[in-house]
This record gives C-alpha cells, sequence and structure tokens, in this order.
C-alpha cells in the first residue's frame, strides 16, 4: 500500500491550509458585500417611510383645505351677495369648484361690436375690485356668449358668432388686465352661441344669452 512522504503530507497540508484561507477570504468579501447591501436597503426603505409620512400629512391637509374651500362654495351658493359682486348675478358650481359671475352684453358693447362702450365700466369696476379684495392669485377665465341669430349689421367684421363672442371675451380680458390683474391668472375663450342659459326663441331669452362670464376657479 502507498504511503505518502514527509515532504509530500508536507505540500498537501499547505493546499489544504491555502484552499482555506481562500475560501474564508471569499465568504469575508461576500459578507461585507451583502452587509453594505443590507445598509443602503435600509436607508432606502427609512427614506420612503419619511417620504411616505410626509405625503400622508400633505394629503390629509390638502382634503381639510379641499373641505373648507367647498364649505365656503356652498355659503356662496346660498346667499350669492356673500361672492361680493353686487347685483350681478353669481352662480356656483361645487363640483367644478367654480364661481361664475356673469355680465349682459347690453352693458358692455354695442350691437354686433367687440369694442367696449365705454373707457370705464361700473360693473367690470366692481368685479376687478372684488377680485383683488377676495380672490387674489384665483385662475380667471373669461368667456364670451352670443345668441343663435346670424351677424347681420356687422357681418364684414366677423367670420361668424363665434369669431364675435372670442372677440367681445378679450376685450374684457384686456381690460381686466389693464386694470391690474396679472395676465398669468386669466385666459379668454368664446363659445359663441353653443351655451345658452335661455331659449332663443324670445327676445328676453336672447338677451340672456348675449353675455360675457367671468369664471374664478376658487377651488383648484
Amino acid at each position: 500500500m502507498y504511503a505518502p512522504n514527509h515532504r509530500q503530507v508536507s505540500i498537501l497540508a499547505g493546499i489544504l491550509i491555502l484552499s482555506t484561507l481562500a475560501g474564508c477570504t471569499n465568504y469575508r468579501k461576500r459578507w461585507e458585500y451583502l452587509n453594505a447591501e443590507h445598509e443602503n436597503l435600509k436607508s432606502r426603505y427609512e427614506k420612503v417611510e419619511q417620504e411616505k409620512g410626509q405625503l400622508s400629512q400633505r394629503v390629509a391637509q390638502d382634503q381639510q383645505t379641499i373641505e373648507e374651500l367647498t364649505r365656503q362654495l356652498e355659503a356662496i351658493k346660498r346667499n350669492p351677495k356673500e361672492a361680493g359682486f353686487g347685483d350681478l348675478p353669481v352662480s356656483v358650481d361645487t363640483a367644478a369648484g367654480t364661481i361664475t359671475v356673469t355680465v349682459s352684453n347690453a352693458l358692455l358693447f354695442d350691437a354686433g361690436r367687440a369694442t367696449l362702450k365705454n373707457s370705464t365700466i361700473r360693473e367690470l369696476d366692481q368685479v376687478i375690485s372684488t377680485l383683488k379684495q377676495k380672490y387674489a392669485g384665483k385662475k380667471i377665465m373669461v368667456v364670451g356668449h352670443t345668441d343663435s341669430d346670424p351677424i347681420q349689421k356687422t357681418k364684414d367684421l366677423w367670420k361668424d358668432n363665434w369669431e364675435l363672442s372670442t372677440e367681445r371675451a378679450l376685450a374684457v380680458t384686456r381690460y381686466l388686465i389693464e386694470h391690474g390683474i396679472p395676465e398669468a391668472d386669466i385666459m379668454a375663450a368664446g363659445c359663441g352661441p353653443a351655451r345658452p342659459v335661455a331659449p332663443n326663441t324670445t327676445a328676453a331669452g336672447k338677451a340672456k344669452n348675449r353675455r360675457v362670464e367671468i369664471v374664478v376657479q376658487y377651488r383648484g
């Protein structure tokens, strides 16, 4: 039977020791890697938990703000005078979060025209004063409307009621901007005859439909 000599035994022992040391080194590196990954994941988890808490707090605050603004809108809906626009008609859409004040075209424009009747319009000045005092920073949409009658006297000026309503909305928008409403807070649009508030079958109904609406986005 073969028996290794002393030299061979020494070599084999050395190989075993080196293998064992190499294995220990690999395990050490593996442990260090996993430990670093653990610390990294732990840090990320703590950050996510912190952001989650901050987000939950913000959601709760936003919900509280929305509920308060909704209560205010409901109060204005019950008593439109609280909107602050004097005797001008006011409507509230609590679902959309808007307050709409309506100005008749008869107060603003001559028939078929889009130039304001006067350099100073009392009704618009009342609107501007209220916007500055009660609704500063709110987004505003100025929307022009007409009745369904085709343009007759000034048909050389306008292609149709859509164009006329848009130009009227722009005239009111420019007036508001010139009197201190920030450009960044206001937009203009024309709806022509598309959104009547009364039948266009009577003179009274048509008069109601010829209007400019100033819509305040009260609850964003």
